[in-house]
Order: C-alpha cells, then structure tokens, then sequence
C-alpha cells in the first residue's frame, strides 16, 4: 500500500498523542524514565515557543512524529543579542524510527523556519543523529556556552551560509529548557505506568553530555 505523508501545525486536538509518543519515543533513553514529554506538555504556553515551527507527521492519517522549537540567542564578543532557534524534542513513535521521518520534519521545519527569516539552529543531541542534516560541531562555528567550553552535543546549523562568521558566540537557550527532572516525574506518575529501568543508552548519554572539545 502507498504511503501518504504530511506534515501540517500541530493543532490543540493533537497535544496528547504527540505527548504519548513523546514519551514513549524516549522513555529510558537518556535516563529511567524521561521529561520530553513533560517538556512537550509546559512548553507551548512559553513565551519562547513558535507555534508557527510546532509539525506533525502523519502516516496514513495517523500522527506518528513531532518537532517544537523555541527561541534562544547568541551574544556576540561585543554584547551584540541575536535572536535564533532551537528544537526539541523530535519524536518519532518507536515502531518508525530509522524510516527517514525524523529527517523530512527536520528538513521541512528548515524550510519555514528561513522562510520565516530565522538564520541559525543551535541544538544539543547526538552528532550522529544530526550531521547528515546540516549540523556542524559549535566548535566550527566559534558557538560556546557562557563558561566559553564547546560541549560536544551542541551543534550548529546555518540556515544562511556564513552567518555567524567573523564572531566569537555565547548561546543562551530559553530557561524552558532547564526542565526540573523532579516535576517531570510528578508529572509521569500521573500518566499511564511505563517501567523506569536502567539501558546502556543512558551511559552513552552521561559520557556526551559531560564531553567537551577542547578549544
């Protein structure tokens, strides 16, 4: 049977299936349990989200993916503020994961978010998740966090080739993203159960997210 895909807005009818995929896409993945979900949940009443870059994929009539964005910034060596994006989390239902969904939401969000006259996507993830998409090391792109390191997760995108050249940057992401992982589960324990187990995943995760390039 063909495959009809499309991708469109989120709307207020979808928000508990792209929660419950949400979840389910990363529960025990980065740690037992997960807060993507709970982020998915506070995150549309944020001053810093974009309705406009909030998709979902539906397969066969059916939601099976999501993305969200929020504002975020780089300040320049001068204190000069400007104003990019950020998103996650991506979520594809874990029976259609690695079909290439992910990367036509992606691509698709790129799409509108220049259209919308954004320049530059900064994102934190697993670089082999994301370089086929455009993503370089923050490293290349002069791209730190305020105690000027280069975590090795955080990536960077162009939407305009050579944008950020000629600068030296501090990304500064939305405080929507500094999640409390004690209001996440509260919030999980109030869903459906999902056993909290440990996976290897979770290491992988840990030595990431605690790496630095040097500069």
């Amino acid at each position: 049977m063909e495959q009809k895909i499309k991708i469109r807005n989120e709307e207020k009818a979808d928000y508990e299936i792209v929660e419950r995929i949400t979840r389910e896409a990363f529960y025990n993945l980065y740690i037992p349990g997960c807060v993507e979900h709970y982020l998915v949940h506070i995150m549309r009443n944020h001053k810093d989200f974009i309705p406009e870059l909030d998709f979902v994929l539906e397969l066969n009539g059916n939601i099976i993916g999501n993305i969200m964005y929020t504002k975020a910034k780089l300040m320049d060596e001068n204190g000069g503020m400007k104003e990019i994006l950020t998103f996650g989390p991506v979520s594809i239902l874990p029976t259609c994961q690695r079909m290439g969904y992910g990367k036509m939401l992606m691509e698709h969000s790129f799409k509108e978010a220049t259209r919308l006259g954004y320049d530059s996507i900064v994102i934190f993830g697993s670089p082999v998740n994301y370089v086929s998409r455009g993503f370089k090391s923050c490293k290349k792109y002069n791209v730190c966090i305020e105690n000027g390191k280069y975590p090795s997760p955080m990536m960077v995108k162009e939407l305009i080739p050579n944008v950020l050249a000629g600068h030296k940057w501090i990304y500064q992401e939305s405080d929507i993203m500094a999640v409390s992982v004690e209001q996440a589960q509260n919030y999980d324990n109030t869903l459906e159960k999902l056993e909290r187990k440990y996976q290897p995943s979770q290491d992988e995760f840990y030595i990431m997210s605690h790496s630095f390039i040097e500069g």
